[in-house]
């Protein structure tokens, strides 16, 4: 027990930059009160005093602000940052080394009895204020949720889940977009991720035109492969000489054409 709370400790002093001390932790975190609490509770449910366990987790949602049920399933250096509505339900599972800020719900929309109701977090996840995932899905390892969020269906591990409904956002795409994006000479930061019909449009043109200089690269290098083996004609009179063979996107033609 003092094991697990010292490891408790350790983890909040590491990820919230406004802890001082192990002391200031221990006596002013109402969510590492709920999470001792909790785990008093779930000890109670396990054994089936069922009774005992839900009012042991009322006094620690009288106490914190948090409503753990005492049937959830709560891993290892969990932080709930400040907390106050923070509300899990009963087959909710949470795994190791997840966050959990303010307003969130970690709640369930079957009405079935003794059926996982309730989403399951896989390791170092982030579920940000306010916001709601509903269901008995999985949010894999590594995901994280938006703020306001309102989470109906699986997230895969490494996503990001934003808006209401939430859509999925997978890291390597966006990256990849970033990436193609710098290289054209602007920057799609703030509009790879909108709704926006203009921002739809744009995530669009620069997925095109990354994959149109990836064809056009490819064909020149065959046809330069080519005109090199061949022994009729020179390699200049192979390649005509109006051709473009170096890369030249105007950037400020595109940012005009959007504005």
């Amino acid at each position: 027990m003092f094991s697990r709370l010292r490891e408790d400790i350790a983890c909040i002093l590491e990820r919230d930059p406004a802890a001082r001390s192990r002391f200031e932790v221990l006596t002013c975190y109402p969510g590492l009160h709920a999470l001792v609490i909790h785990r008093c509770a779930h000890w109670l449910w396990q054994r089936g005093w069922h009774w005992l366990a839900r009012f042991t987790s009322n006094i620690g949602r009288f106490l914190t602000g948090i409503e753990l049920h005492p049937g959830a399933t709560i891993g290892r250096r969990v932080f709930i940052d400040h907390g106050m509505g923070v509300v899990v339900g009963e087959t909710a599972e949470i795994g190791d080394g997840c966050t959990i800020y303010q307003g969130v719900t970690l709640g369930g929309t079957a009405l079935e009895k003794g059926a996982k109701r309730h989403p399951t977090l896989g390791r170092d996840v982030i579920v940000g204020a306010n916001s709601q995932v509903l269901g008995g899905f999985t949010v894999g390892d590594g995901a994280r949720i938006g703020s306001g969020a309102v989470v109906v269906k699986p997230v895969p591990p490494g996503a990001t889940a934003v808006g209401n409904p939430a859509r999925v956002i997978q890291r390597d795409a966006d990256a990849q977009r970033e990436a193609a994006a710098a290289k054209m000479g602007f920057s799609a930061y703030g509009v790879t991720q909108g709704d926006d019909p203009v921002s739809q449009a744009m995530k669009s043109l620069i997925d095109n035109a990354s994959g149109h200089e990836h064809q056009i690269l490819l064909l020149w290098q065959a046809i330069e492969k080519l005109s090199a083996r061949s022994r009729e004609l020179p390699l200049g009179d192979c390649v005509p000489h109006d051709a473009q063979t170096t890369e030249a996107f105007d950037a400020d033609k595109l940012n005009r054409l959007v504005k």
